[in-house]
């Protein structure tokens, strides 16, 4: 609390497994709540979450919420969250108000907090927060592993023996600077434990082992339980963010689903994970914004809290302030998406490379390339050994000469259009293999006349990848048929993005995306214990005949002429 704390203050309160260290009665931590916080004079209390570094207990990743106690010695981190914040305003002396916030696993506390909240608990930010590691977030994307991510975050988060105030870790040793070599060289997952990790780390163990979204997954999904919410809440989450996008933009749903009397606002900007926190928001690899576009999130967040711990009065802001990527406009709206964004279109696919809002009479009936798991498409050109969080956003033209990539594209835009919510791709196949992975990206193509280096510069909007066998259920896989065509139908991450006017849109179709993704052996088995015999290539067909015409559903909110 401040030197000089005369009055009554509001609390604010962040839950983590990372530390809250240093420790000790002068010591404090190097940011106190996000910049601009510590001058408004806040109260600020810091948690190491039960089992890590200074706190008794056992800790449990991503530890399940209970609906149902067997005794009082029984908890989920809802319990624990009311215990705490019933400590403090029992202990502390302040006004008796309590704020949450916190960023990606931080967020997920965040989120816990509001599931039976206590009393004092009168609004909470998750930012980037997790909430369906199986759906999207940090673990699988339908059904596909997200391989470096993880295996890159697990060589630094241990099972501790706690308590233990040091956080001190040796740097994995990756013995080389190219990640698509590494992982390449790493072979099936289970051979990472075998290799690496030496069987030392449950955390990724039961990552990488729950391959279906079992009971171990369906348990950790903290969103049906965002029931009778009555903090006030501001979700913020970023439109590049390569970890917890999803969560972000679940957890809003389920919330304005399940509690529609709670007040839940929404701020999307063009952020990577966590961004709007440290940096300017100006800019992500190549791509320019315009303006310093975090400055916005920090000051709302900060009268967000004011407002409501504070008694400040309203600052006005909207139920939905959302950042439009392609036109660099902030836009205030009344929910996500917009109502406007009623207009439902499908990008078909075509033979020759074409991308049309009309199927049409084809002359032949599909795409076809070989996947070869030996020689994966990479996501980057150059990928840090730590996922890329540009890779987002990332020009894809480095994959032109690939033949184991398919594009698609329009003809140059005649307007401006304004695509608002989710995309979904419906895509006929077929495989020679008995599995095969379908990864979808969405991609705005640069006019020649573009400035400077953006000439024919294709950014990635949205992409992600689709495993096969989980076409009907990601419960209970399926083996493909060789040759037989089939359907698979998902829904990829909410954008709000403008094609301009002379820019063109693409959609490209693959079978690998590595190291962002393990590799899929191509043949049906249980993939982390896949042997090298099973990795064959496949050949693979995208079809666009009338009767199985594959293509991309989008939500358009406005067409616009210059």
């Amino acid at each position: 609390m401040p030197r000089s704390y005369t009055g009554a203050l509001p609390i604010l309160l962040t839950r983590t497994p990372y530390s809250v260290g240093p420790y000790g009665p002068e010591r404090y931590p190097n940011d106190l709540g996000p910049l601009g916080f510590a001058e408004e004079k806040f109260i600020f209390a810091f948690q190491d979450v039960r089992g890590r570094f200074m706190s008794e207990g056992e800790f449990v990743d991503v530890r399940p919420v209970k609906d149902v106690f067997s005794g009082p010695a029984e908890t989920d981190e809802a319990s624990d969250t009311y215990d705490t914040i019933d400590w403090l305003v029992k202990n502390i002396p302040s006004n008796g108000k309590v704020g949450m916030i916190g960023t990606s696993y931080n967020g997920y506390y965040t989120t816990c907090g509001l599931i039976r909240s206590h009393p004092a608990l009168v609004a909470a930010s998750p930012q980037a927060p997790m909430a369906d590691l199986y759906h999207g977030d940090d673990g699988y994307h339908n059904g596909a592993f997200f391989l470096v991510a993880n295996f890159s975050f697990f060589t630094g988060f241990n099972k501790q023996k706690n308590p233990v105030a040091s956080a001190d870790i040796a740097p994995f040793d990756y013995g080389t600077n190219d990640s698509y070599k590494f992982y390449l060289a790493m072979g099936p997952l289970a051979d990472s434990d075998r290799l690496y990790l030496l069987n030392k780390n449950p955390y990724w163990t039961d990552m990488y082992r729950h391959t279906t979204e079992d009971s171990f997954w369906q348990v950790r999904n903290v969103l049906p339980h965002l029931k009778a919410v009555i903090p006030a809440v501001l979700m913020v989450g970023g439109w590049y963010d390569a970890e917890d996008l999803s969560g972000t933009l679940t957890t809003y749903r389920a919330i304005r689903l399940q509690s529609p009397d709670t007040v839940c606002k929404l701020i999307m900007g063009p952020w990577a994970h966590g961004a709007w926190s440290f940096g300017k928001g100006d800019k992500l690899g190549d791509i320019n914004f315009g303006s310093e576009t975090a400055e916005v999130l920090r000051d709302a967040e900060l009268h967000f809290f004011k407002q409501y711990l504070k008694d400040a009065s309203p600052a006005g802001q909207p139920p939905a302030l959302m950042f439009e990527t392609g036109d660099n406009q902030w836009k205030s709206l009344t929910r996500w998406p917009p109502p406007t964004a009623q207009q439902k279109l499908r990008l078909y696919l075509h033979g020759g490379g074409k991308l049309s809002l009309k199927p049409l009479v084809e002359q032949t009936a599909f795409d076809e390339y070989v996947s070869d798991p030996a020689d994966p498409v990479p996501y980057m050109l150059k990928a840090p050994q730590n996922m890329a969080k540009e890779y987002m956003i990332a020009d894809q033209r480095f994959l032109d000469d690939r033949k184991d990539v398919v594009s698609y594209v329009t003809d140059p835009l005649g307007a401006d259009v304004t695509l608002a919510g989710p995309i979904s791709p419906n895509l006929f196949v077929s495989t020679s293999g008995t599995d095969s992975d379908f990864d979808v990206k969405l991609i705005d193509v640069y006019p020649s006349d573009a400035a400077g280096n953006m000439v024919g510069y294709q950014q990635l909007v949205r992409g992600e990848p689709f495993r096969g066998k989980f076409r009907k259920s990601f419960a209970q896989p399926e083996p493909f048929t060789p040759g037989k065509v089939e359907e698979i139908r998902f829904t990829m991450p909410d954008v709000y993005h403008c094609f301009k006017r002379g820019h063109r849109i693409m959609v490209q179709v693959q079978s690998s995306w590595f190291p962002l993704t393990d590799r899929n052996p191509q043949t049906f088995t249980e993939i982390p214990d896949a042997k090298p015999s099973d990795f064959v290539p496949a050949t693979e067909r995208i079809y666009h005949a009338p009767r199985n015409a594959s293509f991309i559903e989008v939500n358009v909110e406005r067409v616009t002429s210059r």
